[in-house]
């Protein structure tokens, strides 16, 4: 293994680890706000947006994120819609990411206790009141470990992007491996790259939720 071939890379590493991380710092944001939106549909059971709240859940669960981005990529320039990889990337991401955050944010809603549900109808809440006093403080809190998982998951889901070239840190490695046959050195970064986001990303997140249980249920 050579230190000299991995330090004339690491200017092209750079640039697709603060690629990686600014694609994946969007989607994540997109992905649990849309995905919140969803999961309150449902909760509420909103006339025919619960529905479609549904479908497009079980949809995007459902189909794997490479042929969403194919179909994204390849697909709609066929009827005229033509998006950069990077704005293809982050749509694709965010659906597919929303479609698991609606699921922990209804794990969290669900794991309520009704009788919180029903005394605030019976005090005369407006469904927006019971969204903000009721539903948020404590679904959300509860959807913490849920939410914490699919944001890793996401993250490393970045490495599919490499299909529609977008110049993340997979991609990179892959090409740099395609010219210069030096798979140990590439493959070596790549890891080191991705443990250097998600290794930190864990072990905050990890300390988010021992912090909301604690706040919460009082557990040590």
């Amino acid at each position: 293994m050579s230190w000299q071939i991995m330090q004339s890379a690491l200017p092209l590493f750079e640039r697709a680890f603060v690629l990686t991380l600014k694609l994946s710092a969007i989607s994540v944001v997109l992905a649990t706000a849309l995905g919140l939106v969803l999961a309150l549909l449902r909760e509420y059971r909103t006339p025919v947006l619960s529905h479609i709240s549904t479908v497009f859940q079980e949809l995007f669960r459902n189909t794997p994120l490479l042929i969403q981005l194919f179909f994204l990529y390849y697909g709609l320039p066929s009827v005229g819609i033509m998006w950069s990889a990077q704005t293809c990337a982050i749509v694709g991401m965010s659906i597919f990411g929303a479609a698991y955050m609606s699921g922990a944010f209804e794990g969290g809603f669900s794991g309520m206790p009704r009788v919180q549900k029903e005394s605030a109808r019976a005090l005369g809440l407006a469904p927006l009141q019971m969204i903000r006093h009721v539903t948020l403080p404590q679904g959300l809190t509860r959807s913490v470990p849920a939410v914490a998982a699919n944001i890793i998951f996401m993250v490393k889901e970045t490495s599919v992007f490499t299909v529609i070239a977008v110049p993340e840190l997979t991609n990179t490695a892959r090409d740099l491996i395609g010219m210069y046959y030096r798979s140990d050195e590439y493959l070596f970064m790549l890891v080191v790259a991705y443990a250097i986001i998600l290794i930190p990303l864990s072990i905050i997140l990890t300390l988010l939720e021992r912090r909301v249980r604690r706040g919460t249920f009082g557990d040590n």
